[in-house]
């Protein structure tokens, strides 16, 4: 067995199943373990994703939020054991890889206009048969009489 096939197969392990689809200009709430001393606590970071780099086990994503006139960016590991869960809290409507140009931004600038996902229901395949058209033959109305309605009267 050559030395890459063993690495991607130790990488393909440690790889993680429940990381949700999420692209640059997203919303996102990655909830953190943090160890302080001996003590293990789970903290929830909301932020907009502002670039994604890497492939495999070494893929990064940037999150970046402005809390309290302060501005914070923080780079996470996607397939890190720290990360306890990921959740999207909006999909951004953005035309650029990267957004770095929100680093220096506040207010309005700051904002990315939010994409409203619609799921698509696929309509069900019907076939179609063709429908023979039959010659129908009308049968000529009768007309009643006046002697039918005063029959019935009696």
């Amino acid at each position: 067995m050559s030395r890459v096939r063993l690495i991607e197969e130790i990488e393909e392990e440690q790889l993680r199943k429940d990381i949700p689809h999420f692209r640059v200009g997203d919303t996102l709430k990655v909830h953190v373990k943090i160890i302080e001393g001996n003590k293990e606590r789970v903290q929830a970071i909301t932020g907009t994703v502002i670039a994604i780099k890497g492939k495999g086990l070494s893929e990064t994503f940037s999150l970046y939020r402005i809390a309290y006139g302060a501005a914070m960016e923080r780079v996470f590991p996607i397939h890190s054991p720290r990360i306890a869960k990921i959740e999207v809290m909006k999909h951004g409507k953005v035309c650029r890889s990267k957004l770095y140009y929100l680093r220096g931004a506040f207010g309005k600038k700051a904002k990315v206009k939010e994409q409203i996902m619609t799921k698509k229901k696929a309509a069900p395949v019907v076939a179609q048969k063709e429908v023979k058209k039959e010659t129908v033959k009308e049968t000529p109305k009768t007309e009643s009489t006046d002697t039918d309605s005063k029959n019935t009267e009696t």
